[in-house]
């Protein structure tokens, strides 16, 4: 080759790495990306759009639409959730499309002629149900950061859906628990419900979800929100419903900003109200470091100690926290490092304290068990961490006739009696009462974490009241235990969250030394089979991925050649 005609492609060949530099920064030294979800199809989904050169919010777009078909019990398009998402030049946002009690909705709608309240009227059936966000929010979140068109995200669960797949046998066995209920509050369909029993490797085909899924791509969210969708969800639902078109057109997702707190080195930015994941988590960390503590993992020591921190923490969140839309929530202040000290001086390192004698902290100031978790780090250096849920598994167990999907059962999570526990034994004051157009208090913690202001970790988990306790220990896990993301994700968890008062410790992975030592330093002890999902991702000098073994998680790191 010429001399010259060698020097004009070498300066071609700079300007372009220059160029690329610019649009894409540390261009060189991005390799990889990277998925983690609650499902096996889900991750193939979500790789497959990363593949194509997508970023982190179409990934997250399409896995979310894929969890709806595969994930049934608690991926939805009839629920809510939240996004915590960070650029690849450290902005961070956070995306709330939690759903809201309907206008028709009131204060004590759970409740008898003499005030208790009626049984499963929150948790199952038309009354249980919020108005759902889950489509309002993947409309939002890809008018501000999508770049892969709404077709090309929505085809792959499209096609999910209309080709099915092989279920598992935890699936297979959960929909046989589920069948009679499917039956009593679904007159009018047979979806998900089968002659005979599920069985594992069946194949579950959702023909009418696809044509639903159809309808969105090509109407996009007005099919959802004042269109079609709207007409039909309202008719199947019938007359005693309280749930209106009204509810549906003045429903929209929120960009808020997210809940951000320093921890030595490490940025922990994670969901503000209307979740308490945020603040709560804040909390626990804040307090944790405050006391500087040469710890063994998992110690009777540190078992105590995380416990009485947590019971501090879940009774501010009873008092202290709801939609900041309609309730001051002190963020600040609950955050607020002297406040923390000082509730940290109460804890008694000998033996426990008694719940009962635990009350949410005095501020100074001016006025789910289903779920699912993904993690997701893109080839450019975008990461995007995603909760949603229905609630309990299947939500209210009612499906929308004709369209082939499952609406939540959400309005559980307000406080639908002061000090009345819900599903997950949480309690909760004035703060998350039900009140109309309120988004219902939630534990879901999707959490980015910077260290020296770098992208560090990516994680989130399902698990009712337990979701923060879980994010929080896997956090340790990796920052105080120095474990490799797989066996933070997998250690052994416990949990207490003030009321009631026990230690919940996962069964069978605790030895009956360390149970007996507890209990005999006056803690009450209740086994569980397991606690969270946890879905994370970590990146240090590559990136490494953790697919929590308990249940049906799948991980998947991609070169970018």
């Amino acid at each position: 080759m010429h001399r010259s005609k060698k020097v004009i492609l070498i300066v071609i060949c700079v300007s372009l790495g220059f160029l690329l530099s610019k649009i894409i920064p540390n261009y060189n030294q991005v390799k990889y990306a990277s998925i983690v979800t609650g499902h096996p199809e889900a991750t193939k989904i979500g790789e497959y759009i990363l593949n194509k050169g997508g970023n982190a919010v179409d990934a997250s777009i399409a896995t979310q639409l894929a969890l709806a078909v595969c994930f049934p019990r608690a991926g939805n398009i009839g629920g809510g959730g939240f996004m915590i998402y960070r650029t690849k030049d450290g902005d961070s946002y956070s995306l709330d499309f939690r759903e809201k009690a309907p206008k028709k909705s009131t204060k004590n709608m759970y409740l008898d002629s003499i005030g208790n309240v009626i049984d499963s009227l929150s948790t199952h059936g038309t009354l249980s149900i919020g108005i759902p966000g889950t489509i309002s929010g993947i409309f939002d979140a890809h008018e501000k950061f999508g770049t892969m068109s709404i077709k090309e995200l929505f085809d792959p669960a499209i096609e999910l859906a209309e080709n099915g797949f092989l279920i598992n046998e935890r699936q297979a066995n959960l929909l046989n628990s589920y069948k009679k209920d499917f039956i009593k509050f679904n007159p009018n369909n047979k979806y998900f419900i089968k002659n005979s029993n599920w069985k594992k490797d069946d194949t579950l085909i959702q023909t009418d979800l696809a044509n639903t899924l159809k309808i969105i791509r090509d109407e996009k969210r007005e099919s959802f929100y004042n269109g079609i969708i709207t007409k039909k969800i309202i008719k199947s639902l019938g007359d005693n419903a309280i749930l209106t078109e009204f509810d549906f057109q003045n429903y929209h997702s929120i960009w808020r900003d997210p809940i951000k707190t320093k921890i030595n080195n490490y940025n922990i930015i994670s969901m503000p109200p209307p979740s308490s994941g945020g603040i709560a988590l804040s909390q626990l960390l804040l307090m944790f470091f405050d006391l500087d503590l040469n710890l063994k993992h998992n110690e009777v020591k540190y078992i105590h100690l995380l416990t009485e921190i947590e019971k501090l923490v879940y009774a501010d969140r009873s008092k202290y926290l709801g939609d900041n839309d309609f309730f001051y929530v002190p963020t600040n202040s609950l955050i607020d490092k002297k406040y923390l000290t000082n509730r940290v001086k109460k804890i008694n390192f000998s033996k426990p304290t008694p719940s009962a004698n635990i009350n949410p902290g005095e501020l100074n100031y001016t006025e789910s068990e289903e779920t699912t978790h993904f993690s997701i780090v893109d080839s450019y250096g975008n990461s995007a961490s995603v909760t949603t849920t229905l609630n309990t598994n299947f939500g209210s167990k009612v499906f929308v006739d004709g369209l082939g999907f499952l609406l939540n059962n959400e309005m559980d999570d307000f406080s639908i009696k002061p000090g009345t526990p819900n599903t997950y034994g949480l309690v909760g004051s004035e703060a998350n009462s039900i009140e109309p157009e309120k988004r219902m208090l939630s534990s879901m913690t999707p959490t980015i974490i910077e260290k020296n202001n770098e992208l560090f970790m990516v994680l989130g988990s399902p698990g009712g009241s337990t979701i923060i306790t879980s994010v929080f220990q896997t956090i340790l896990n990796v920052i105080l235990f120095n474990m490799d993301i797989q066996n933070a994700v997998n250690a052994p968890r416990f949990h207490h969250q003030w009321i009631p008062n026990l230690i919940y410790m996962e069964k069978n992975s605790f030895s009956t030394k360390t149970i007996d030592s507890l209990k005999l330093l006056g803690h009450k002890i209740k086994e569980r089979e397991t606690m969270g999902h946890v879905n994370a991702i970590h990146i240090s000098d590559k990136m490494y991925v953790g697919a929590d073994n308990r249940g049906s998680n799948s991980a998947s790191i991609l070169f970018n050649k």
